[in-house]
C-alpha cells in the first residue's frame, strides 16, 4: 500500500508517517520502481503501536527502546511499566504545579479585583495587574 492508505487506515498523517521512518521508530519503506514508498500490514501494525504509545505521552526515544527490546527477542513489558511508573509519578507532579498555578491566579484575581483600577491602569505600561510587584507577590506568582 502507498502512503495514503497507510495513513487511512492508520489515522497517522502522512508527514508524521515519514518523520517516524527518519526518527528511525518505523523501518524505511520499500521503494516501487516509480519510486514510491510502499508499506504492508506490519508496517500498519507498527504504525498503530507507536500512535497508541504516543498517545500515552511516551516519548520517540522511548519508543525505539521498546522496540530495541522486541527487535533484540526481549519482552518489553517491564520497562513499559518502569516507563509507565515514571509517567505517573511525572504527571502527579504537573498536576501538583497546575493546582497551585491555579490558586496563585484565584488569588490574583481576588487580589486584583480590590484595587482601583482608572490610576493604576492609567500609570501601566500593559497591564497593571500583571506589572504590580506587590500584587503579584500576594498571589504567590513570583514562585513561576
Amino acid at each position: 500500500m502507498l502512503i495514503g492508505e497507510l495513513a487511512r487506515r492508520t489515522g497517522v498523517n502522512p508527514k508524521t508517517i515519514r518523520y517516524y521512518e527518519e526518527a528511525g521508530v518505523l523501518p524505511p519503506a520499500a521503494r516501487s520502481p516509480s519510486r514510491y514508498r510502499q508499506y504492508g500490514d506490519a508496517d500498519v501494525e507498527r504504525l498503530e503501536f507507536i500512535r497508541n504509545a504516543r498517545a500515552l505521552g511516551v516519548t520517540l526515544d522511548e519508543i525505539k527502546e521498546v522496540l530495541a527490546f522486541r527487535d533484540r527477542g526481549v519482552a518489553p513489558c517491564p520497562y513499559v511499566l518502569r516507563l509507565l511508573d515514571a509517567k505517573v509519578k511525572e504527571m502527579q507532579g504537573r498536576i501538583r504545579g497546575l493546582r497551585m498555578l491555579a490558586e496563585d491566579l484565584r488569588r490574583l484575581q481576588r487580589a486584583a479585583v480590590k484595587i482601583p483600577t482608572k490610576e493604576l491602569a492609567a500609570r501601566a505600561r500593559f497591564c497593571h495587574i500583571l506589572e504590580n510587584k506587590q500584587l503579584l507577590k500576594t498571589a504567590g506568582a513570583e514562585r513561576h
